[in-house]
């Protein structure tokens, strides 16, 4: 071997030494940076959800510990009657608050989005400000507004139409509708401005030659805002519905899962099992079944705007 090819080699092992070096270093200094973060999720989620599912396999209450079972919990929940009227009510919940908080949010996103109205910053904010206040307050609110001895919509529905003893959250029919309206009027706010970030986000140019080839609002809306405010459908849509499956603030406060068990919630049901009952290993059941249900909405979700995505790259 000559001096060049001897040279050659020990410049290689020192490279590859040297690269061994700095991606150990590398390595380090990015676990260094991410150990808060890694402990933090560790003790406050991986742990939690572990010890969740294994409380879940035994008959432990909230004051001691129980022997295991297996799946009992499980098999009591999927035979409980009460446990499908949980179900039922969170996915009419579910179903109603996700797209009347979009197509709301999507209205006031584009009437504010144009530049013509005057104070259109002020009327951001008012629209912004009920997502500010929180929500415990808010349904306490609510509650006062909508009592029918001293609520100021009962009292109107009476002078107005005639409604006497106006009692939207007592009633089975318009309690969940109510609690519905109620979450939309506080989380519009939040959507609204997703919205505004995806109309501003779309190439002006595009509503210009649109309008050169004599396309009106409507056609200007459909083929334009709709295809480039899909991203933000999708995150609302994904979010909204996520969210509504973790409903519980408002129906606390507002109904207590009343009337008639009508407004009682998966998550509802998860509190009153095991701050109500001390039953902990069958609340914990509940909730591992509530994370099942979420993980299949979000993939659901995902694997639609994936062929979605692929049928228009096939086009």
């Amino acid at each position: 071997m000559s001096a060049q090819e001897k040279d050659a080699t020990f410049n290689n092992a020192e490279l590859k030494k040297n690269r061994s070096v700095i991606d150990r270093r590398n390595t380090i200094h990015a676990l260094a940076f991410l150990a808060p973060a890694l402990i933090i999720i560790t003790v406050f989620i991986f742990y939690p959800a572990i010890k969740t599912f294994i409380n879940s396999l035994t008959d432990s209450t909230i004051n001691m510990a129980g022997p295991f079972v297996g799946f009992k919990n499980y098999q009591e929940l999927f035979t409980s009657a009460d446990f499908w009227t949980d179900v039922r009510n969170t996915v009419f919940y579910a179903v109603l608050y996700a797209p009347l908080v979009t197509i709301f949010a999507l209205c006031l996103a584009l009437l504010l989005n144009r530049k013509n109205i005057h104070g259109v910053g002020f009327f951001r904010t008012v629209m912004f400000l009920p997502y500010i206040i929180s929500m415990t307050v808010a349904a306490i609110a609510w509650s006062f507004l909508l009592n029918p001895a001293v609520g100021i919509i009962p009292y109107w529905a009476n002078r107005l139409f005639g409604i006497k003893n106006l009692d939207l959250l007592g009633t089975s029919s318009t309690a969940m509708i109510t609690i519905v309206l109620i979450t939309v009027w506080k989380n519009f706010g939040y959507f609204m401005v997703i919205f505004l970030a995806g109309l501003q986000g779309i190439d002006q140019s595009l509503y210009e030659a649109a309008s050169l080839d004599g396309a009106n609002a409507w056609q200007k809306f459909w083929h334009i805002t709709l295809p480039g405010l899909r991203p933000t459908f999708n995150y609302i849509i994904i979010f909204g519905l996520i969210g509504s499956f973790q409903v519980f603030d408002q129906v606390f406060i507002l109904t207590s899962g009343g009337p008639d068990r009508q407004t009682e919630t998966l998550v509802y049901r998860i509190y009153t099992e095991a701050f109500g009952n001390g039953r902990i290993s069958y609340a914990s059941a509940i909730s591992y079944v509530l994370l099942i249900m979420t993980l299949i909405l979000g993939l659901i979700q995902l694997i639609t705007d994936q062929r979605r995505e692929k049928s228009e790259l096939g086009r």
